[in-house]
């Protein structure tokens, strides 16, 4: 708070309280949280890898979205409907698999498959959360692994 030159009083008297004040956050952040990357329907593998790369770069946005489904949202949607950003990913996603180039099935599951697997080393994994810090290697032996695992699963044979 002092790089803000701000104190908790100051911070409560203009959001009201600390749920208000993680909401203006949230949402102030949820366009680059959902948008940040865009979608290429017809290459979802190459689009887990850059949001791989994405969580590397802004490791802050994934976790103020985990914070929001740990707190705010433990079911369901993680904002409501009006709120959400990601039509635009459905469509295209449905429109591949209408060319008969991505699996059938809801396109919104396929989307959250995606994005779930390109989380397997995010900074809210259960598992390992990888750092930018990383070796090069490393990091390029993790997208070729991802690359692979996502095309395997979602591209129509």
């Amino acid at each position: 708070m002092a790089a803000a030159r701000s104190n908790k009083a100051q911070l409560y008297a203009y959001f009201g309280n600390k749920e208000k004040l993680f909401d203006t956050i949230f949402f102030g952040s949820l366009e680059r949280i959902v948008n940040v990357v865009p979608i290429d329907a017809d290459d979802l593998a190459d689009w887990a890898v850059r949001l791989y790369d994405e969580y590397l770069r802004r490791p802050d946005l994934i976790r103020l979205a985990t914070w929001a489904r740990l707190e705010r949202r433990p079911a369901g949607h993680l904002v409501d409907d009006h709120d959400r950003m990601d039509d635009r990913k459905l469509r295209a996603i449905a429109e591949a698999q209408a060319a008969g180039r991505v699996r059938e099935g809801d396109p919104f599951d396929v989307m959250a498959m995606v994005i779930a697997m390109s989380m397997a080393w995010s900074p809210v994994s259960n598992v390992y959360a990888a750092t930018a810090e990383e070796s090069p290697e490393v990091h390029e032996r993790r997208r070729a692994l991802l690359r692979e695992c996502v095309r395997r699963a979602v591209v129509a044979e």
